[in-house]
């Protein structure tokens, strides 16, 4: 009886040293939903088995000499379709540039099964949106947590502080920092659902529960819990629109 299954992801492997793409070797045979077609030691090399194989997903290095994988994913964006690109790297400090590129995850070495298997299972879940229909908003941060990158939907958010060059996520109890300026970050933000009201803080719009107005031109929004915090001058307007005033 024929299986009806989605076709294994066609899978390059890229990666300068020959142990670490033995090693990604033995962790992919153990999963039946890829099927590597291909390795590369060096960014040019994956960009022309990329051109000869039409690749769903590459398992991409992040640091390779003459061209990396940052290099490597900004020329892949260009082609249609584009293959899906999870990044595999040993430095945890390319994440703010990894999802500006869309790229499906980015997972730290040394590589376990469990957790390249997580990673493979978003590039499927991913797999049946046609290319080019993104979101030009983030939907998602990859934020240094212990010995780990951990992924955080934007929606989780409810304030975000800026930290000199750092931003503060509060998601609920938890804070996690960021390498990204507010303004940056602002700019990738959908406005639909979160709102600067301070030059050191964004909110998302549906934690807001009421203004209030303290006097003397002073407004300040109320947020779940009570709390509240005062609205910068700049942004007030921005406010009171988003409250029909």
């Amino acid at each position: 009886m024929p299986d009806d299954g989605p076709a294994p992801l066609r899978t390059l492997i890229v990666d300068d040293e020959p142990l670490a793409v033995e090693r990604m070797q033995v962790i992919c045979a153990e999963l039946r939903d890829l099927a590597v077609i291909g390795t590369a030691s060096d960014g040019g090399g994956a960009l022309r088995l990329v051109e000869a194989l039409s690749p769903d997903l590459l398992l991409l290095d992040m640091t390779m000499p003459e061209m990396d994988g940052l290099q490597v994913a900004r020329a892949l964006a260009a082609r249609d379709p584009r293959p899906a690109v999870i990044f595999v790297t040993a430095h945890d400090d390319f994440a703010v540039e990894a999802f500006d590129l869309d790229a499906v995850d980015y997972v730290l070495k040394p590589v376990t099964p469990e957790r390249l298997e997580r990673a493979i299972g978003r590039a499927v879940a991913r797999r049946g949106n046609v290319a080019g229909t993104a979101s030009e908003w983030l939907s998602e941060f990859w934020v240094p947590h212990r010995s780990e990158l951990i992924r955080i939907e934007a929606l989780q958010v409810d304030r975000i502080d800026a930290e000199r060059d750092y931003v503060r996520l509060n998601v609920g109890s938890s804070s996690y920092l960021l390498l990204q300026t507010i303004a940056g970050l602002e700019a990738r933000l959908n406005p639909a659902e979160f709102i600067r009201i301070h030059r050191s803080c964004i909110l998302r719009r549906d934690c807001i529960r009421g203004l209030r107005h303290e006097g003397l031109g002073v407004w300040s929004v109320e947020v779940d819990g009570g709390e509240t915090l005062r609205i910068g001058r700049t942004y007030l307007a921005r406010v009171k629109a988003m409250a029909g005033r």
